[in-house]
């Protein structure tokens, strides 16, 4: 049986929350929407999904057609530059829309997110409380798989991504505001790392001195991407920098609908979202399983992916893009085992732990998955060759 779930934008588990919304919070919910240039009368806000950044809620109203809307609560603490980051989504939007434009204005509204303005045109409201709040018009009949388990789901994922990067290929980098800094940068990554250690504020040291060898012996290595990028040998593209399979919207028959949670849009090396994604499809046992055993890899998805991905890919990425796509491969797991191990010595302050050993067991578990890349490096390699030079 599919495992899904219905969805309509980021961070969004269709369905309401169990708990019933205080009066107060339905008030300032409808008071905020009440400011964006909504089509009839609200009916109703739900509390709507079960993500953790930004708060979510289903605005119903009464109009004959566009009656169903999406209120987001922006976590400004996270997103500190809320102008920068609605700039980039308008804009990402808008260059979209304009590559889809030949479908007739249904389609693309079912293909690309859609803002809704405020009544002075703004992208976003920001209300007396500092909170800021945005509306997009929500995407019916499309849904999201948390769990990818077919191989047609996988080419789907690789499709929609490859898709993405190729619509946004001819829009300026430069156009596009950084509002997570370093995000995918393994050199701060490592370096937050070193202050760690340095520091040491828990003593936890004593517990890790292994897997902090086997990182730095692969610290040179893992670099690969970022020097390719600093001597100019790659582009600065615009990427997704999240590319978690249920980013992406499907139909009813699993064709790709559109890919959907822009927030961390910025510009980026296209290997980087490759590399991401492939470290949560590939890894057939949960991202903090504890028994390594476990950890293995899923070849026929990431064959699907990686074919996917180059069926949309592979006309606009330059040679040295491709020669970066196995490297991301290696280096996206190494860097979330980098970040899970600085949070480890650090004391928890970062990551949410269920046990006290929990960010160890996550660094153990993502560091295992390089080592099954590394010994699987040739075939993956063969692979994402011969969906290169196929029909």
């Amino acid at each position: 049986m599919h495992r899904f779930r219905d969805i309509a934008f980021t961070y969004i588990v269709l369905g309401m929350k169990s708990e019933v919304m205080s009066t107060k919070e339905s008030e300032n919910s409808i008071n905020s929407a009440n400011n964006f240039k909504l089509e009839g009368e609200i009916i109703s806000a739900i509390p709507f999904g079960s993500g953790h950044i930004n708060d979510t809620f289903k605005i119903t109203t009464d109009a004959a057609k566009n009656n169903l809307y999406l209120l987001q609560r922006i976590n400004h603490h996270i997103f500190q530059d809320v102008d920068g980051l609605m700039k980039n989504i308008e804009l990402v939007c808008q260059h979209l829309k304009q590559k889809l434009a030949h479908l007739g204005d249904d389609e693309v509204l079912k293909r690309t997110m859609t803002i809704v303005q405020t009544h002075d045109g703004k992208n976003y409201y920001r209300n007396e409380q500092g909170e800021y709040w945005r509306v997009f018009i929500l995407i019916p009949d499309t849904r999201s798989y948390d769990i990818l388990e077919t191989t047609e789901q996988a080419f789907s994922g690789g499709m929609a991504f490859g898709q993405f990067q190729k619509q946004l290929s001819d829009l300026d980098p430069k156009k596009i505001v950084e509002v997570l800094p370093n995000f995918h940068n393994i050199e701060f990554r490592i370096n937050n790392l070193k202050e760690a250690i340095e520091k040491n504020p828990v003593g936890r040291l004593v517990d890790v001195q292994d897997l902090l060898d086997y990182i730095f012996e692969r610290e040179e290595k893992m670099r690969t991407i970022l020097e390719l990028g600093r001597a100019k040998k790659l582009p600065l593209r615009i990427t997704h920098n999240d590319t978690k399979f249920n980013n992406v919207l499907l139909d009813s028959d699993d064709n790709v609908q559109c890919v959907i949670d822009l927030d961390t849009v910025m510009p980026g090396y296209v290997a980087y979202d490759f590399g991401d994604a492939i470290r949560t499809i590939i890894n057939s046992a949960a991202e903090d399983e504890a028994d390594l055993d476990k950890i293995v890899l899923n070849i026929p998805l990431f064959q699907a992916f990686t074919a996917g991905y180059l069926s949309e890919a592979r006309d606009f990425l330059t040679e040295t893009e491709i020669d970066s796509l196995i490297s991301a491969v290696h280096l996206l797991p190494y860097m979330q085992a980098v970040r899970f191990l600085t949070d480890y010595i650090n004391g928890d302050t970062y990551y949410k732990i269920a046990y006290p050993e929990h960010n160890l067991v996550r660094t153990k578990s993502q560091l295992k998955l390089v080592h099954e890349l590394e010994v699987n490096n040739e075939k993956l390699t063969n692979i994402l060759v011969e969906n290169l030079t196929s029909n």
